[in-house]
């Protein structure tokens, strides 16, 4: 619904971006009819151009500068908008003020952060607030976290309808990504490890698999895989998914939200399964090292700029025929309480990180314009803040969120 107290219902600020300049042709393509829009950034002249490409839909949609700096801009841009969807990073250099803001305001957030020191930053200086106000502060609102979020909550909701039980060992596995890394997360992923380098102090919060469960224990055992292994019940080896380090913290506070209503066993981890026997002990071991050669080398001052001119700089992309090719599937195999064994499946065509993200943050968007006034505030997750009907949302946009028995 909209809200007539605010004269703008989205604000996509970072309209200029690679994936800002594709939420807004999402956003044209797909917002209900009534729905205002508004483009924000720091260049008028830049957000006219963006919005002249996009159709005679967005020919009077309002342009709104502010700089990621300018605070009073950030506060009078969160001021006049139901919901803000941010895709300026990486956020824990340019996007605190913006949150504070939000928070404030009373006004819905979404982003694409895959930032661990940011969000608990943000949870420490904005949760008690954005409760007050009942602004919904919701982080991680792309690939990857989405699919694992939504996973799990689809596992718990299954479970809860059948009578089966809270949920225990938990295991996302990245069967398909086709698709390659965005400049925004290599950036936000060197900018952590600055501040790592900077704070060593700081590695042990980005190390602690609570970090972002504000002060909640969460489940007794919870820890993180950082080597290959034969996987028990596949027999199957398996390495870490790269993103698995942050995706877990986020499902992990998804869980304390709901006090832990996905159960008192409940553990989580992200895998990629590599095959068995000796081929698939190669393949795992290959891939832990090559993403240890990888990080170390991003966090070396001298080697990291070396490595980073082979990668996509922050506002590149691929072109529209290897977005539409690319494509990912994750499936999330749980066991209940009572010895019910679910899997939920989460796919897209699309490459993930451009066409698949592009889609569930606009998506994100639209739902908290629809879902506006409901529900808690807080810094809250995907699945907490908008699960069920973001779900729905993406089903209506060709995404599979399907969940069966593996027992049946």
């Amino acid at each position: 619904m909209t809200d007539d107290t605010r004269d703008l219902d989205i604000t996509l600020y970072g309209a200029t971006g690679f994936v800002g300049r594709l939420v807004a042709e999402h956003l044209v393509a797909t917002a209900p009819e009534g729905v205002r829009i508004g483009l924000g950034g720091r260049s008028r002249d830049r957000l006219a151009a963006v919005r002249s490409t996009l159709g005679p839909r967005a020919a009077d949609w309002p342009l709104v500068v502010a700089d990621a700096a300018d605070e009073p801009a950030l506060w009078a841009m969160a001021a006049r908008s139901a919901v803000v969807v941010s895709t300026v990073g990486p956020y824990q250099r340019y996007g605190m003020p913006l949150v504070v803001a939000c928070a404030e305001e009373g006004t819905d957030y979404a982003d694409l952060t895959g930032e661990v020191l940011f969000v608990r930053e943000a949870i420490e200086r904005a949760h008690g607030t954005a409760r007050g106000t009942g602004a919904r502060i919701v982080v991680s609102c792309g690939f990857d976290s989405v699919p694992s979020d939504l996973g799990v909550h689809l596992l718990h909701r299954a479970a809860e309808a059948d009578g089966a039980g809270g949920l225990t060992d938990t295991t996302l596995w990245v069967r398909r990504i086709r698709g390659g890394i965005s400049g925004g997360t290599i950036d936000s992923l060197r900018a952590q490890l600055e501040r790592m380098r900077q704070d060593p102090s700081l590695r042990r919060v980005v190390l602690d698999p609570e970090a972002l469960s504000g002060g909640a224990t969460g489940t007794p055992g919870q820890r993180d895989v950082w080597r290959p292994f034969v996987e028990e019940r596949s027999g199957r080896w398996a390495a870490p998914f790269f993103m698995g380090p942050y995706n877990t913290r986020v499902v992990r506070r998804s869980h304390a939200l709901t006090e832990g209503g996905y159960g008192p066993r409940f553990r989580y981890r992200e895998l990629v399964p590599t095959g068995r026997g000796a081929r698939g002990a190669l393949r795992a071991k290959a891939m832990v090292a090559g993403l240890g050669t990888f990080m170390g080398a991003l966090a070396l001052p001298v080697v990291g700029p070396l490595v980073e001119r082979r990668l996509p700089a922050p506002g590149e992309g691929p072109d529209r025929a290897r977005r539409e090719a690319g494509s990912f599937r994750t499936e999330t195999e749980t066991t209940t309480e009572n010895g019910t064994r679910y899997a939920a499946t989460v796919a897209a065509q699309g490459d993930p990180g451009y066409a698949a993200t592009s889609v569930m943050l606009g998506q994100a968007a639209l739902t908290l314009v629809a879902t506006r006034g409901s529900g808690d505030g807080g810094v809250l997750t995907p699945a907490v803040a908008i699960g069920d009907a973001l779900a729905e949302a993406l089903r209506a946009q060709g995404f599979s969120l399907d969940v069966r028995r593996l027992d049946a």
